[in-house]
């Protein structure tokens, strides 16, 4: 073999190892080199969590005014006159009270386009979940004209005003009366006047609402805008002043469409659960339970509708579900007309349930009244005036307008002289209403059975014109469409099975 051939072979024979050689990590048993894998990093320490802080807040926010501890929170007095804004917030350990009464705004007066001098705006908003309480009759909260109130809870998270008694957890089925109540004043039209030469219903009729002084309402605005409520609680409220001069659950004085205020419940007012004096305010999803007064109290000029009401009198006192007025009669312009629809009354007084009075105008559709007593009716109408047939000079609707009616009660109707039972039965005879005898087989105390269900329905914007698409065009009667539909669940106390009970002490909901 020459050189080159050998030095060529030699040359071939080393690439050859050194491609081997490439691969010696992977290792024969017993044999090479064995690679290690890196260790595992240590797993991190769980943090420990924080614990979530109990108890009262260290502080109170601005506007608000640190006064102490009530049932382990923080309570935060609101007082005087709020202008310009003031948010009240649902903070962690905090509960909100009323010193005495408190006024959102100073009154700007009947005209929105001349505001009254030294009247000043305020505007309150108040978070879902937060609980706000008076002390005694004394403490109210006023929204005054030409200012707003933004109360919005949810279903889930209710906003409550109640007592201090309630909060310390010292009330019983029976307390009422142990704060003020709400009051709100708006610039919609009424028909009674202070100061002569008013012309009722115009922007010179005001009036001053009971049981405060120095508080007016009225106007020429129908569609005047007092704010939002929507998800309240309203516990304990009421007070008399004087003789006849009483605080409500609540008070819509002069409000105006433009209002949103439904999903309200009123419990245990010691004077009316709700009282409208004039206005044009609309509702849904109202709850009056226990009201030791008149439960629906309408007058001075009220035009307003309700859809969805659920009523029930306490046992141990009380006057009507409804008493309705327009004070002067046909005299009186803009008469009252009040129109309800998917209602359920449960009343529990003699002699009467619903009692229209004094030239008013009502309407009554697809409901279900019943009285637990022996003698117990469940409709008087007073004044001639009051079924008297329309005239439209004097603003009248004419004579009660109700359908789909289910009278619940020993009798239908009082039968008196000034109106007397051959007057009033043509008003409820036919048109679906079921006159007693009815044997009702309501649930749970007013939760729908068979024979509610299997009652006749009337469309609300059919029997209640000029109402526009207010109305639901509902297919049953009463205030639920059957047992299982309980739109007060969450936000409502005392209704319903396993409600939060209205005696046990309200926390802010986070």
């Amino acid at each position: 073999m020459n050189t080159r051939l050998r030095a060529l072979l030699l040359i071939t024979s080393a690439v050859a190892l050194a491609a081997c050689d490439g691969a010696s990590n992977i290792a024969s048993p017993g044999e090479g080199t064995l690679v290690t894998p890196p260790p595992a990093p240590a797993p991190a320490p769980t943090p420990t969590p924080t614990p979530t802080p109990t108890g009262p807040a260290d502080s109170c926010p601005t506007g608000t005014t640190n006064v102490g501890v009530i049932n382990n929170l923080r309570n935060c007095q609101i007082s005087g006159t709020i202008t310009g804004g003031l948010t009240l917030a649902n903070l962690r350990g905090v509960v909100y009270s009323l010193s005495g009464r408190v006024n959102v705004g100073i009154d700007l007066g009947a005209d929105p386009a001349a505001p009254a001098a030294g009247g000043q705006q305020g505007i309150l908003t108040i978070e879902p979940g937060v609980v706000i309480f008076g002390s005694s009759g004394a403490d109210a909260l006023v929204v005054n004209r030409g200012s707003q109130i933004f109360a919005e809870g949810t279903a889930t998270r209710p906003i409550v005003f109640t007592s201090r008694s309630n909060m310390e957890g010292n009330v019983n089925a029976s307390s009422i009366g142990q704060w003020g109540g709400i009051v709100i004043l708006g610039r919609a039209p009424i028909h009674t006047c202070v100061g002569a030469g008013a012309t009722p219903g115009t922007v010179s009729c005001q009036s001053a609402v009971e049981g405060l002084t120095g508080a007016f309402y009225g106007g020429g605005s129908p569609t005047d805008n007092s704010g939002r409520l929507a998800y309240i609680q309203v516990r304990y409220p009421g007070f008399e002043v004087s003789s006849g001069n009483e605080l409500n659950g609540i008070t819509f004085g002069g409000v105006g469409s433009g209002t949103f205020a439904s999903f309200i419940q009123v419990h245990n007012s010691s004077d009316d659960g709700i009282e409208w004096f004039g206005g044009r305010v609309n509702h849904k999803n109202i709850v009056i339970t226990g009201a030791d007064d008149d439960s629906i109290d309408t007058d001075l000029g009220y035009k307003g509708l309700i859809q969805y009401a659920l009523v029930v009198q306490r046992t141990d006192g009380g006057d009507r579900v409804i008493e309705a007025d327009t004070a002067g009669g046909e005299a009186r312009t803009p008469r009252s007309n009040p129109r309800i629809a998917n209602f359920t009354f449960i009343g529990r007084r003699t002699p009467d349930t619903v009692l229209l009075r004094g030239g008013t105008d009502y309407g009554l559709v697809n409901g279900i009244i019943q009285n637990s007593t022996a003698t117990g009716l469940c409709l008087d109408i007073d004044g001639a005036q009051t079924a008297a047939a329309a005239d439209a000079a004097a603003d009248e609707a004419g004579a009660p307008v109700i359908r789909s009616v289910i009278f619940g009660c020993s009798g239908a109707a009082r039968d008196e002289s000034d109106v007397p039972l051959a007057t009033i039965t043509p008003i409820i005879t036919g048109n679906n209403n079921l006159l007693p005898p009815v044997t009702l087989t309501l649930t749970s105390l007013f939760l729908p059975g068979t024979f509610e269900t299997g009652a006749t329905a009337t469309n609300p914007r059919t029997a209640l014109t000029g109402t526009g698409t207010f109305f639901d065009e509902t297919t049953f009667v009463g205030a639920f469409r059957n047992a299982t539909d309980t739109w007060y669940t969450g936000w409502t106390c005392g209704v319903g099975a396993g409600a939060t009970a209205c005696e046990a002490a309200p926390s802010p909901i986070r």
